[in-house]
């Protein structure tokens, strides 16, 4: 059976098909369009212009869903329809104008989903998982195989480049703006062991840094994790200013030219408050983690996956 996601972000809307049975999955294809719609936040309001954009966006998935001969699809959103204060009204706009009925995940939702997905894939018993999203960043703490703990913080790449850059890339006094609201917004609780050698990663701002990290240290195209010294280097180098910082963005990931070094050091900072040596990056999230949850009803944990 043939089952669609739409998981309305506040960076990205994305779309994922999935050839589903009672115990396998299987990625048919996924699609994304760069929104953006935590830049048409103001006051806390998502604007009219915003909600035609997210209307825009599923109206473009639906044609090809129709296309394809698949009726409906599950769609959810996270912090870009969460963190505002016209919830209502933003849902009604887009069930009266595309049709579809968006459910909004809690911070907990997106932080456990999201765990749960990367875990299909990776199966790893103790660590730190971190989705750095487009306005807001999940962290969950997991031992013997479950989930300990969990935070959702009100910060993300595309929210954190409004607030702090003026222009395209931060400069020396942007990136002292930055630093500091990350610091002031993401911290561990008191109490929490942070030592967590290993730190699990999903959405698109670690997909993106993955992708920077295997062309400028030169390492192999089924490489899926990072060191805490390679994590280091990076970021000092995009943090730079250096052309090549801005050509190697552009040529790998130029859709997040705004977004790469807000998003770049969320994830290092966290990475430094686990002291974390090593970062692997699942291709799986939320969007798998909501199919075997949600969907699927798959409680187990040995739910078995396919490329």
């Amino acid at each position: 059976m043939k089952q669609a996601i739409i998981d309305i972000g506040s960076n990205s809307i994305r779309l994922s098909l999935y050839e589903t049975d009672a115990q396998n999955f299987k990625i048919l294809f996924r699609e994304k369009i760069m929104a953006g719609l935590a830049g048409y936040v103001e006051d806390g309001r998502l604007s009219a212009e915003g909600i035609e954009c997210a209307c825009a966006g599923l109206l473009s998935f639906r044609t090809t869903l129709q296309t394809l001969n698949i009726e409906g699809a599950h769609v959810f959103a996270t912090a870009s329809l969460r963190n505002i204060t016209n919830t209502a009204q933003a849902l009604a706009v887009i069930q009266a104008a595309t049709g579809y009925s968006v459910e909004i995940l809690s911070g907990e939702e997106e932080a456990l989903l999201g765990y749960a997905g990367a875990m299909r894939e990776l199966h790893m018993t103790s660590g730190a998982f971190l989705d750095v999203g487009g306005a807001s960043s999940e962290v969950v703490t997991f031992d013997e195989g479950k989930p300990v703990d969990f935070q959702s913080f009100p910060i993300g790449s595309l929210s954190l480049y409004r607030r702090c850059v003026k222009k395209i890339l931060p400069g020396e006094k942007s990136l002292k703006r930055i630093r500091k609201m990350i610091r002031e917004t993401i911290y561990l609780q008191e109490g929490e062991q942070p030592a967590r050698p290993l730190l699990v990663s999903v959405g698109g701002t670690a997909r993106a840094v993955l992708k920077l990290t295997r062309v400028y240290y030169h390492c192999s195209e089924d490489c899926r994790s990072i060191t805490a010294e390679q994590l280091d280097g990076l970021c000092d180098f995009l943090c730079s200013g250096d052309k090549a910082a801005i050509d190697l963005i552009l040529k790998l990931e130029p859709e997040r030219i705004h977004t790469m070094v807000p998003g770049i050091l969320i994830l290092q900072h966290i990475a430094h408050l686990f002291q974390a040596q090593q970062l692997v990056v699942s291709r799986y999230g939320v969007r798998e983690g909501y199919l075997c949850r949600k969907i699927l009803k798959n409680d187990t944990d040995i739910l078995k996956t396919e490329n």
